[in-house]
């Protein structure tokens, strides 16, 4: 087994302190991130609600969901290129300020078409905002213990902005209506809008190669076909004409954009760059960890709520312990990885992942609450370390000029991962003779998925170097 190139020299895995200025550049880039992944999860709660206000039918819910998904999943590629050639600091505040305008049509939308407008373009501000957000942090921070740092705390972040928002959502919801959620996310750009300007530095790459046209739309037009067929294949199955023909769409548009590829003269997404072992097997399992735990987190409150019967409050306080641990393992995860090396760290966390899952194959049919605690707060923790460690892994030694094309692959596995995993493993909960039956067989199929995604990995990461 060859060595972990990702291993610093001996003594180098304190994290190093930042100083006032990185600190706030820290800030306004993670809370960016935070404040995307919060939109993830904030809403989910309150649909019942604006359902009602708006007179949307409980069909057409899904929605709110998919608008935001389908475009910050399916541009995140394109706005990742077109911020290294153009300028990711220019492209950062564009994205910032759509969102907020977004935000603010969703607070105060006044029937379906105006809040599902000001979804679709909070998710196309998003889709600006995490690839040149990450683009930017890669490139300010250099890679090394101060880069890994500044992706660990981003990653907590991360993490924490979709448990918060699903605890969050509930409270506001009840005590302030579903509108305050929207309007909570219009707070936060008009807070980061006035920094970010002074504290960004502009960075693109310094050749200015003309954009891949045909790439753009072909990854494009597949992305947003597969991520609505799969979101809506969560909510009606897969067995649906449109579904399917969707899906078929989406992936020979990918397969078109893989052929156009090769024949571009400056291709959106480098070929090279997918063959570097550390692009491969990274994104693997970062598309593995986000897909197997957004399962886990949907099938666990089907569990607690429909099995257990406890209340949403209950509910959000399982996912508050596994918050809070989160965040503590985020503050020591740059120095695990500092010491072991991110390549290491990945696949040992995928592992811990798949372990405390199978646990979970422990739970009652009368209790388990306690089980369900512990066990999805330790799958968060490694799934965390995976979170970091994946980042790590992909954008290592990759050159500034094309980190935006780097992170923007990240993104686009963390996105299409979060879309994935429901549909393809939850929807086999709801569709067995009964729930508690199909919760077991759900955990069991996620365990052993991220247990060999795991041991792909410990063997395709360290086989050769890049």
């Amino acid at each position: 087994m060859a060595t972990d190139t990702s291993l610093p020299a001996t003594g180098a895995s304190a994290p190093p302190r930042l100083g006032g200025r990185s600190r706030l550049v820290l800030f306004v880039l993670c809370a960016a991130q935070f404040m995307v992944a919060l939109d993830f999860s904030v809403l989910n709660v309150a649909l019942p609600d604006l359902g009602r206000d708006l007179g949307m039918s409980p069909s057409s819910l899904q929605w709110a969901v998919t608008a935001f998904a389908l475009p910050s999943g399916g541009f995140l590629l394109l706005f990742g290129r077109v911020a290294d050639l153009y300028g990711r600091r220019r492209l950062f505040l564009t994205g910032l300020a759509v969102f907020g305008a977004a935000s603010l049509l969703a607070t105060f939308a006044w029937d379906p078409a105006s809040f599902l407008a000001g979804r679709a373009l909070q998710g196309l501000g998003a889709a600006v905002i995490v690839p040149t957000g990450m683009s930017l942090l890669t490139t300010t921070f250099p890679e090394g213990p101060q880069r890994d740092r500044a992706l660990g705390i981003s990653g907590t972040l991360l993490s924490l902005g979709f448990t918060v928002g699903m605890v969050l959502g509930g409270v506001m919801t009840d005590t302030l209506g579903w509108r305050s959620t929207m309007d909570l996310l219009t707070v936060f750009t008009l807070i980061l809008l006035p920094l970010a300007p002074g504290l960004l530095p502009e960075s693109r790459t310094p050749r200015r190669p003309r954009l891949d046209v045909p790439g753009a739309v072909t990854v494009t037009g597949g992305l947003l076909a597969v991520i609505h067929a799969l979101s809506t294949a969560a909510d009606r199955g897969f067995g649906g004409t449109d579904v399917i023909v969707t899906l078929v769409v989406g992936v020979a548009l990918l397969t078109a954009f893989a052929f156009v590829e090769t024949r571009s003269p400056a291709p959106l997404v480098s070929l090279p760059m997918l063959r570097r072992r550390t692009v491969a097997f990274g994104n693997l399992g970062g598309l593995v960890t986000f897909s197997m735990m957004s399962t886990v987190v949907f099938v666990l409150t089907l569990y607690l709520q429909e099995t257990l019967r406890l209340s949403a409050f209950r509910t959000g306080l399982v996912f508050g312990v596994q918050g809070v641990l989160s965040a503590i393992a985020g503050t020591l995860t740059a120095r695990v990885i500092g010491r072991f090396g991110a390549r290491r760290v990945l696949t040992f966390s995928l592992a811990g992942q798949g372990l405390f899952v199978a646990a979970l194959l422990g739970l009652g049919a009368e209790s388990g609450a306690l089980l369900a605690t512990v066990g999805v707060s330790l799958a968060s923790v490694c799934h965390l370390g995976a979170i970091i460690s994946y980042g790590l892994t992909v954008t290592s030694g990759v050159p500034d000029e094309e980190q935006g094309l780097a992170t923007g692959l990240v993104t686009t596995t963390q996105q299409v991962g979060i879309t994935v995993g429901i549909p393809v493993l939850g929807v086999l909960a709801t569709t067995q003779s009964s729930l508690f039956d199909g919760v077991r067989l759900v955990l069991a199929l996620d365990a052993v998925i991220v247990l060999a995604a795991a041991a792909v990995l410990a063997v395709g990461l360290h086989r050769g170097q890049d």
